[in-house]
């Protein structure tokens, strides 16, 4: 398949793109670690302690301002230097197994990672959405997922495991490297890519699993992506998606200080604990103080509260009622989502009309409720569908995994 070819709408590339090599070693990878924890690696393979900030600004200019994944790609670094870096560390980007481009521009890649105690190597999928003025990054923080939601493809795949720091910025790294945007690259023939400067301009965590189920991992990644140093995008344009941890939402707003996305889906305590189980441990009361009290809320720093739109189930103009009671005092946005369907599901997509009537209820309300428009639909990258079995290691019968994707999240402007 050719370049072209491989980047036409509707193309699905089978053979991997990028093989990793390092796929079955045990290298540490340099990607994901903090300025100290790389300062410590470096320290540990015998660079004086007087180079190392040298050195880790050096290996940080080339990872994130330049996106280079080979080190002999680091002109400014002495050679013995990057035969010790090649000799003891990687910096390979995952394997993409598959790459398939939807009619509408959206790009899922099917991406493999090693085993990491998972007993044999593990595949996620990461998804792209190009819109006019942004390209938003959907990121995966687990393989697979413990919540069980009942409308959710990924709630029937069991948790594998977590993702490391690495393998969630390494998403974002890969999708910049296929899109032509680190500095100096080209962007693909026949990409859909927004205008301007920066093609992924918007991240989200609504990938695969519960981001705040891996907080550590996730935090790193985070702060790392917003490095103002780096790869320096604003946390106004950062947006995590949770279904309600509550003591982790109060970590997030104190530690990593991105945008807010609630998987909120029913309005009273007895549905979303069938929709959302987690919220028997955490019920609706206490999601919402823990919003209430999220830092910097305000008009231009909102949380989006998603909202899947099931037939018959909670899309009543008393359910859009109570969801204007509930949220009194938090600035909000609500992201309608018609129900995208899967194999096997019970619960059916409400009917347009109805959709509608709840989202000008909640716009009279005093709330924007933008009806999110389906992506990717005919390559299973919609909200909803993505559905990963790693645990199988049967890619033919593999769907992909979670997501709640994207459109809308984040700030426009900084």
């Amino acid at each position: 398949m050719s370049v072209t070819e491989a980047f036409a709408p509707g193309a699905i590339a089978k053979k991997p793109l990028v093989a990793n090599p390092d796929l079955f070693t045990t290298k540490p990878s340099l990607i994901g670690l903090t300025r100290p924890q790389m300062a410590k690696a470096l320290h540990e393979k015998g660079v004086p302690e007087k180079q190392l900030r040298m050195r880790v600004n050096q290996l940080w200019h080339w990872l994130y301002i330049r996106g280079v994944s080979d080190f002999d790609a680091m002109t400014n670094v002495a050679k013995d230097m990057r035969e010790m870096l090649k000799e003891h560390f990687t910096i390979a980007r995952p394997e993409i197994v598959e790459e398939q481009i939807s009619n509408d521009g959206t790009r899922k890649w099917l991406l493999r990672f090693p085993s990491r105690g998972a007993g044999r190597p593990v595949e996620i999928e990461t998804v792209y959405i190009p819109e006019e003025g942004r390209g938003t990054l959907c990121i995966s923080s687990q393989v697979g997922c413990t919540l069980t939601c009942s409308f959710c493809h990924t709630g029937t795949q069991k948790l594998v495991r977590n993702l490391t720091a690495e393998e969630i910025l390494s998403q974002l790294l890969l999708a910049r490297d296929r899109l032509g945007d680190f500095p100096g690259a080209d962007t693909p023939p026949g990409a859909f890519v927004p205008t301007g400067e920066r093609k992924v301009t918007n991240i989200v965590m609504m990938g695969m699993g519960e981001p705040l189920y891996n907080f550590e991992s996730v935090k790193t990644a985070l702060l790392i992506a917003t490095d103002g140093d780096g790869l320096s995008l604003s946390k106004r344009r950062v947006t995590l998606s949770t279904s309600g941890v509550v003591p982790e939402i109060y970590r997030t707003g104190e530690e990593i200080g991105v945008m807010l996305a609630i998987s909120l889906h029913a309005v009273r305590d007895e549905l979303r604990d069938m929709l959302v189980p987690i919220n028997k441990k955490y019920p609706l009361k206490e999601l919402l103080d823990a919003c209430r009290a999220y830092p910097s809320l305000s008009n231009a720093r909102r949380i989006t509260f998603e909202y899947v739109m099931l037939k018959d189930v909670n899309d009543s103009l008393e359910d859009a009622k109570l969801m204007v009671q509930l949220l009194k005092g938090i600035p909000a946005k609500i992201n309608l989502i018609p129900f995208n369907p899967w194999p096997g599901t019970n619960y059916q997509c409400s009917d347009w009309a109805t959709i509608e009537k709840f989202a000008d209820f909640i716009n009279q309300a005093g709330y924007a409720s933008p009806i999110r428009t389906p992506r990717g639909r005919d390559i299973l990258a919609a909200c909803g569908q993505l559905k990963s079995e790693s645990e199988r290691m049967r890619k033919t019968e593999r769907l992909a995994f979670e997501a709640m994707m994207i459109a809308g999240h984040g700030e426009d402007d900084d």
